[in-house]
């Protein structure tokens, strides 16, 4: 009787320990700050609408911003984080500096938030929201997006700079591998590229391609663009890329790629005989499709890796820590 009487209370209190410590199920939901900030998300879209109004090619830096964040240790803004003595930001990684830009943007959006609701919503959930109010404001597609990520608590410049995000020179079977690292397929990838619809690229990311005089790019394209980018000179000089409509969120970007007009070597290598050929031709020939798949790849993208529940922090200034 006495061992009977002793091994209830020792099977209740470790019943309690195993549901005590058991690991948040938390999940993301689209209505997580309904009670908490409720007007968090007509805030946070009325700054980036005034910010892309000001600049209208803020509207693809914003989403490439998120881009890059998410596919480094996953979308928790380790990409917004500056340098301290603790932090060694992304910002500085070869892939970033000089290039990914709208820090300020999402800095200036979590600010009005924070005036309403100090430390509820989180820096990625500011960018994440970002980025579809981006695409929304310069023609593209919207979406509902799920929310209750945390802040990171750490960057990491190595990994943004070990092949987490891919070169523009990157071949295709690279990208189809990086990309399916991080949950996304051969769908999916196209259509995230298709965001380089709009904004612009930097000569030397397009150099060789222009000057390459291959079968890979239409001649009259690639005279053009030399324009703007001589062979040893002009490495930060922009070009757009997509010439004729830099600034509108179409299909453009793969009828481009279906003339050779791909400014970008990671771009062109969509359609060069390989195995997404298809999925270009059906985006240049039904821009709806290209919307729903966009957005539907952002979604998922959005969703890579998040940290939830008790994990990370809620920064109150996106570019350091608590």
């Amino acid at each position: 009787m006495a061992s009977k009487t002793m091994f209830v209370p020792v099977f209740l209190l470790l019943l309690l320990l195993h549901t005590r410590y058991t690991p948040s199920q938390a999940q993301l939901s689209s209505t997580f700050y309904d009670g908490t900030c409720p007007n968090a998300l007509r805030t946070i879209r009325t700054s980036i609408r005034t910010a892309i109004s000001r600049e209208r090619r803020m509207a693809a830096s914003i989403i490439r911003l998120h881009f890059h964040d998410c596919f480094v240790q996953g979308c928790d803004a380790s990409i917004l984080l500056d340098d301290s003595p603790s932090i060694v930001s992304e910002k500085n990684a070869f892939t970033n500096k000089d290039s990914v830009r709208g820090y300020e943007v999402i800095e200036a959006a979590k600010s009005e938030v924070e005036k309403q609701c100090p430390g509820v919503v989180s820096c990625a959930d500011v960018l994440t929201l970002a980025a579809r109010d981006a695409s929304e404001m310069v023609g593209g597609p919207s979406w509902s997006v799920k929310l209750g990520r945390r802040d990171s608590t750490t960057a990491n410049r190595v990994l943004a700079e070990s092949g987490a995000l891919p070169s523009f020179k990157a071949p295709l079977a690279t990208l189809l591998s990086t990309f399916n690292d991080n949950g996304l397929n051969p769908r999916d990838m196209v259509a995230l590229s298709g965001a380089h619809t709009l904004g612009q690229a930097q000569c030397f990311t397009f150099r060789d391609i222009i000057y390459s005089n291959g079968s890979n790019i239409d001649a009259g394209f690639a005279s053009t663009r030399r324009r703007r980018c001589p062979t040893n000179d002009g490495n930060t000089n922009l070009a757009a890329l997509d010439l004729v409509t830099p600034n509108s969120f179409d299909n453009n970007y793969f009828k481009n790629l279906i003339q050779k007009k791909g400014l970008l070597e990671s771009d062109q290598v969509l359609f060069s005989g390989g195995s997404t050929d298809s999925i270009v031709t059906e985006y240049s020939n039904n821009r709806n499709k290209f919307n729903s798949d966009f957005a539907a790849a952002m979604i998922k993208m959005s969703e890579i890796r998040p940290l939830m529940g008790q994990e990370g922090v809620i920064r109150n200034v996106c570019g350091a820590l608590p």
